[in-house]
């Protein structure tokens, strides 16, 4: 008899490890610790959720505990925190949250997919009450929680303060969003169309700093249109308040607020692999080779916890993102089951609907990055028609393109559109290009279809390639 499969972390890449391990080989034996309540939970959905275009949590959830436990054979015990690993006795020791005696499980093979937590910045104040961080269904709970109270009140005003709203007539409550990456935009967007007056504030000189300028440029002008107050370049000194916060104090002033949301990104959990001795990487993430497997034996990592090598440069890699974390998921499953499978590379390809635009980008568009990973890269950025001229519907799509002087190989690209007209799916052949290690040259004889209702004869991804090989040429 065989030991069980164990798996630490019950959502993407650990019941994506489990069930495509439990599927293709049924009479293994699969055990999945999962210290909260909720598994394979959709964690990106949560700012819609907020928002209210999603009613419920339970419509986030893949597939239910019961499911796991019922229909796919899978012993999952959530509410169960393993402390430790022991790699030479091939044991892992986990806690009931209930207060039970610790378990001690053997395993033949262990992935660990402890996932990601919400970056807390070094700011005083950041432990007052009206303070949060969206990294957990629990964090989707509370803050829909609070925006229905805020919403049920029949006006806000700070005592002695005067209103706290400047610039919007019917606001709800003046509100922070402290960063301008994924969740801090998608917030703000939740937040603002449920009446408050937002407040976007930036370290940086630019919103997405892993899309190309003129997204990111297009991005900030559209949240300002929305009534969204954007403050780059804005240092945030301290989160003011008795108990709870009152004002964002930044190195151009303050700013009352009654509530603030820390969307400064994420970072891997790791202590557990740690204490192990499991090794980890340069990005600061647990360090794997090709097929998941760390330099611990048996032992793996997938998801947020974990690197990956990048598509371009070959290079290890922090990209937190779901697709990432159920492919190299599905790919641990199938090697404990028999079939050795490497996870794949990853070009950071991502995307975010902002209000009304969207915005994508992949693989390497910074140059000092480019030229760090050997490239001597060249960018062109054009704007051109989503659908035909003649045709009643359609906007601009504004793409920025990013290659290799010598070669000509396609490094990366960006895309900004109006919702729905695009950009998004449009980077796919971008993507594709950075995955068969394509040249702009190849990129622009690509046959991408054509109907006036969807393009242009020449879609904005081929003019954009156009321009740049004909710099390079």
């Amino acid at each position: 008899m065989t030991e069980p499969f164990v798996v630490v972390g019950g959502d993407a890449a650990g019941m994506s490890a489990a069930s495509k391990a439990k599927r293709d080989d049924p009479d293994l034996e699969v055990v999945v610790f999962e210290k909260g309540e909720w598994v394979s939970y959709g964690a990106c959905g949560l700012p819609y959720y907020v928002k209210g275009e999603i009613q419920s949590l339970e419509a986030l959830v893949s597939v239910t505990p019961e499911e796991f436990r019922e229909e796919r054979d899978i012993d999952l015990r959530t509410g169960h925190e393993v402390v430790a690993i022991d790699p030479d006795g091939q044991t892992v020791t986990a806690e009931p949250l209930d207060g039970g005696e610790p378990i001690v499980q053997s395993y033949d093979h262990l992935l660990l997919a402890t996932g990601a937590e919400a970056v807390v910045p070094s700011i005083d104040g950041t432990d007052r009450e009206g303070v949060y961080t969206l990294g957990s269904m629990s964090d989707g709970k509370e803050l829909r929680e609070y925006v229905a109270r805020a919403r049920t009140r029949e006006s806000f005003q700070q005592p002695d303060r005067g209103p706290a709203c400047r610039y919007l007539e019917d606001c709800v409550g003046p509100v922070a969003v402290v960063g301008g990456g994924y969740v801090g935009l998608e917030m703000a967007e939740a937040l603002a169309a449920n009446g408050f007056e937002v407040n976007v504030f930036q370290r940086g000189d630019r919103l997405l700093n892993g899309f190309s300028e003129a997204t990111s440029e297009a991005v900030a002008d559209h949240l300002r249109e929305e009534d969204v107050l954007v403050h780059l370049g804005t240092d945030v000194l301290e989160l003011t308040g008795d108990d709870a916060v009152e004002a964002v104090v930044t190195d151009e002033g303050r700013i009352d607020v009654e509530m603030v949301l820390l969307g400064t990104g994420v970072r891997p959990r790791t202590a557990l692999a740690e204490a192990a001795g499991i090794d980890l990487g340069e990005t600061g993430a647990i360090a794997t080779d090709a097929y998941c497997e760390t330099n611990v034996p048996d032992v793996y990592a997938a998801g947020d916890c974990a690197e990956a090598a990048h598509t371009v440069t070959g290079d290890p890699v922090y990209v937190p993102l779901a697709l990432t974390a159920n492919r190299h998921g599905r790919a641990v499953g199938q090697t404990v089951a028999g079939t050795p499978t490497e996870g794949g590379s990853v070009a950071g390809t991502a995307a975010i609907k902002v209000f009304d635009v969207e915005a994508a980008r992949t693989g390497i568009l910074d140059h000092e990055e480019a030229t760090a990973a050997g490239f001597d890269p060249v960018t062109k950025t054009i704007d051109a028609n989503s659908r035909a001229g003649y045709y009643p519907e359609g906007g601009t799509v504004t793409v920025t393109l990013t290659a290799d002087r010598q070669t000509g190989r396609v490094l990366g690209g960006s895309l900004v559109s109006e919702y729905g007209e695009g950009a998004v799916h449009r980077s796919h052949a971008i993507v594709g290009a950075l995955e068969e290690e394509a040249t702009v040259f190849d990129l622009e004889d690509y046959d991408l279809a054509y109907a006036p209702p969807f393009n242009t004869t020449w879609d904005p991804v081929l003019v954009a390639a156009k321009v740049l090989s004909g710099t390079l040429r």
